[in-house]
């Protein structure tokens, strides 16, 4: 492990499919390409970024957790998990450092049951709409947060 701090880039259910997945919303940059360019920002932020990706909510909150003891902060897409999960939104507001809400298409403007993010309300912020964008974004908010 380098000398860096380490923040976590956490990301939900079938975002592992980005680049193949509804392009037409998500775009079609992979999920690799993305996280490359996702830990090029944080290293230019003084950061060693984690990649985690699941698409079951206990790990995610496992994970969640874990990262209260080694992380410096998350960058958290939660996918579909954003508008129902509770229990992520439990996990979060009992957290000691800052989680930046993120999501590649600007869910005001989609379905009616993406406009309400449950989890908002005890993260940091909320990026939304800007594509991978939304993610380079988030680190630089979650890294501007933990110098602050």
């Amino acid at each position: 492990m380098s000398e860096r701090e380490k923040i976590l880039i956490m990301y939900g259910p079938n975002l592992n499919l980005l680049g193949e997945r509804e392009p037409g919303i998500y775009g079609s940059d992979t999920f690799d390409s993305i996280n490359a360019e996702i830990a090029a920002k944080a290293k230019t932020l003084g950061f060693e970024c984690e990649v985690y990706q699941s698409n079951c909510e206990g790990e995610l909150i496992d994970r969640l957790q874990a990262a209260r003891l080694d992380c410096k902060g998350v960058v958290l897409n939660a996918g579909a998990y954003t508008h129902y999960s509770y229990a992520l939104r439990d996990c979060i507001a009992s957290l000691k450092i800052p989680v930046v809400e993120v999501h590649m298409s600007n869910i005001h403007s989609r379905e009616e049951f993406r406009h309400r993010s449950v989890i908002a309300p005890v993260c940091a912020g909320q990026i939304a709409g800007f594509g991978k964008n939304s993610y380079l974004l988030g680190v630089q908010a979650l890294a501007d947060i933990i110098k602050a």
